[in-house]
């Protein structure tokens, strides 16, 4: 019997130790080939290379039995990169992005990377899920998300997903309560407040540097960042379809169109 043939991208680059961990755990369900960035790409959103070359080389000895290649592009090159060229001619079964070092619920997925990947595979039909885990820094620890990210992917493999899906998977940091779950809900109404902090380089230039937080007064319920909160796994269902259905006729009522 044919193995599943599994893609993987990520946007913290083919070095993260994230994009090691997802590949090892999709090894178990199938044929893996990964295409990453060769430097960080975090928050590149949609991004594609129009202006200069890509440049692709293979990495050797990245995991026993998985093709490994770096790109110089952003994620959502990385995976059209490997659907049309590497994999070419080849049905791919499931696209993962991941594991992201840091969160990508709530208003985050707008301009995640790794959610783009995920989100370029569904606009060609592929199933597809982005995983991220709530905690930043090159060496957090997985294990705890390591059994539930196997199981979400093996379920999507078995049933598939609707047209134009991905799924957005977050996973609370390692504490010592264990994960309780996992919860399929929305997406956060919030707002990421930016700050700008100005400084002066050697010559006496100003640069800045962009920080901020997360204003979130959703109250509404079943939402990404309330399910983290209450430490479980938050799948929200995601789509590359930006039209707001509701709105085409509030705009035929007031005459702006037929």
């Amino acid at each position: 019997m044919q193995k599943p043939l599994i893609l993987i991208s990520n946007d913290d680059s083919i070095a993260s130790k994230g994009i090691k961990t997802l590949a090892t755990i999709m090894s178990q369900l199938g044929e893996v080939v990964v295409v990453a960035p060769d430097s960080h790409q975090s928050g590149m959103g949609h991004a594609i290379t129009l202006d200069r070359p890509l440049r692709v080389s293979e990495v050797h000895n990245f995991l026993p039995d998985v093709k490994a290649y770096k790109c110089s592009g952003t994620p959502a090159d990385c995976v059209k990169f490997g659907k049309h060229y590497i994999l070419k001619g080849r049905k791919i079964d499931l696209v993962v992005s991941g594991i992201n070092h840091g969160s990508n619920s709530s208003i985050a997925v707008i301009y995640s990377g790794t959610m783009s990947a995920a989100i370029e595979a569904a606009i060609e039909g592929i199933p597809a899920i982005g995983f991220s885990l709530c905690e930043f820094g090159a060496d957090i620890e997985f294990s705890h998300g390591e059994p539930y990210i196997k199981q979400i992917a093996q379920t999507i493999l078995q049933n598939g997903l609707p047209h134009g899906v991905a799924l957005n998977v977050n996973i609370p940091a390692k504490s010592e309560e264990a994960i309780k779950g996992i919860k399929i809900c929305r997406q956060t109404d919030a707002l990421f407040r930016e700050t700008f902090e100005e400084r002066k380089d050697p010559y006496g230039r100003a640069y800045y540097w962009m920080d901020g937080y997360l204003q979130n007064d959703d109250k509404g319920g079943n939402t990404d960042e309330d399910a983290l909160k209450e430490n479980y796994i938050a799948i929200v269902p995601v789509q590359f379809d930006l039209t707001d259905y509701k709105a085409i006729d509030i705009l035929k009522s007031i005459k702006l169109g037929e």
